[in-house]
């Protein structure tokens, strides 16, 4: 099926692919992981992973996209045959899985920004803690989850132009301002230089070695740009010929990036100063709805207004991250079986709407959905695109990247990693973060 939308621009898709990329994984995921003990060993970690494995990935899911004009379900089959169509499937289940959860995080970050805005900020600790069991369970859980999901179906069924690209054009222009003058702020907060040097600036050379650092790097790189999960292949078949892949890729990978470390330079000196660096640790959702919100707590009206710029913010992340996901099935079933773009919108909200009530209602079970949608499979969606562009249909991509004039050394460059060096790391990466994970919830012994 010809696909019959396309992007008003290219830098319209540059910011839609940035803002798929840039969301809460940058806000609160690279916060948490790289405070679980790698420092300056995940950093290196990360930057390599996103570098080497990332960024050629990412080029291969746009070629593969842009070249055959067809939807994450069908893309595979149009490109290799139907003995790939189950990984078709897999970038459906990886996308709404993680939409399944993304949405309940919204709902939290919602919820926060209208409590900061129109109450305050919890006192001490224990308020803060007794403020998040209230928002992460039960109706408010379920609500902030439905809402979230309503407000994305509603820009995508806006459509590409109308929808997703004007809500990227927008954003994220607002999200660098904001954060660029957060992190500014942060900067003057006593012991911000120290919150520095312990998360991001600390190095041990062990941590290269341990199996929770890797697969946290692993985790934060694919999770973070968004790489073989479909999100970038749905948009890539909205572009026309002329588009010079490899360069919005960098351009993608780096405002990601930027976000990322930014994010950090708010959230580490609040951390450090107001000595929170326990409760950041020892939770996934201590740093941004219970560490950041006590520290600033502190400031009086400053601290308010810090706290709702942040997680106005962080909404304004979600959203340009959540319409690419819902994306991803959506254009499925407009390609697959010829819906209206509002009718696969809104059936598709449903359906991941009910797959993510078990995590609006138990924190346990959406760190699971995160370990495995947003961990495991997007590594193995990335290793499934390095192997179908690198070693099955590597004529497709050469002959997609010259058509927009890339030189004929970057292309053998970027080919040469997608067979030699992207598919043995990331398979490493696999095992290592299924291992770790396998340990973790006590099926393999340490």
């Amino acid at each position: 099926m010809a696909v019959k939308e396309h992007w008003r621009s290219g830098l319209g898709f540059v910011l839609a692919a940035a803002g798929s990329a840039v969301g809460l994984g940058n806000l609160w995921g690279f916060a948490y992981r790289a405070s679980q003990g790698g420092g300056g060993a995940f950093l290196l970690l990360y930057v390599l992973i996103v570098l080497v494995v990332c960024l050629p990935v990412l080029v291969a899911e746009m070629v593969l996209g842009r070249s055959t004009g067809h939807s994450p379900l069908i893309a595979p089959v149009t490109a290799a045959g139907r003995r790939w169509q189950p990984m078709g499937w897999l970038f459906i289940a990886a996308a709404s899985g993680i939409l399944a959860f993304y949405a309940v995080l919204m709902g939290w970050t919602g919820h926060t920004l209208l409590h900061a805005l129109l109450v305050g900020l919890p006192s001490d600790l224990a308020a803060a803690e007794s403020f998040f069991g209230v928002i992460s369970g039960g109706n408010s859980a379920v609500l902030g989850q439905l809402f979230s999901l309503v407000l994305t179906a509603l820009v995508v069924a806006a459509g590409v132009q109308a929808g997703i690209e004007r809500l990227s054009r927008w954003a994220l222009p607002l999200l660098f301002v904001l954060l660029i003058g957060l992190a500014l702020w942060a900067s003057g907060l006593e012991g911000a230089a120290e919150g520095r040097h312990t998360f991001l600036l600390n190095f041990d050379p062990r941590e290269l070695t341990d199996f929770t650092t890797i697969r946290n790097a692993f985790t934060q790189a694919f999770f973070s740009i968004g790489a073989g999960i479909g999100c970038i292949l749905a948009y890539a078949a909205y572009l026309d010929r002329r588009n010079h892949l490899p360069r919005e890729a960098i351009a993608v990978v780096g405002m990601d990036t930027a976000v990322g470390l930014l994010a950090g330079l708010v959230t580490f000196p609040v951390v450090m100063s107001f000595g929170l660096k326990d409760v950041v640790s020892g939770s996934t959702v201590g740093t941004l709805f219970i560490a950041l919100p006590t520290g600033l707590a502190s400031l009086g009206l400053t601290g308010r207004v810090v706290a709702v710029l942040f997680f106005f913010l962080a909404y304004i992340a979600a959203i340009t991250s959540s319409v690419s996901l819902l994306e991803v099935p959506v254009a499925s079933l407009m390609d697959r079986l010829g819906w209206s773009r509002r009718r696969a919108v809104w059936i598709s909200a449903a359906l991941i709407f009910v797959a993510g009530l078990p995590a609006a209602t138990s924190i346990p079970v959406l760190e699971v959905m995160d370990s495995i949608f947003g961990g495991v499979m997007l590594i193995l969606g990335g290793l499934l695109i390095a192997v179908l562009i690198g070693w099955v249909v590597p004529a497709r991509f050469d002959d997609d990247l010259k058509g927009s004039a890339t030189p004929a050394g970057l292309r053998r460059w970027l080919l040469f990693v997608l067979r030699w060096i992207s598919p043995p790391v990331i398979a490493v990466g696999l095992v290592i973060s299924l291992v770790d994970l396998l340990r973790g919830w006590g099926w393999l012994a340490s």
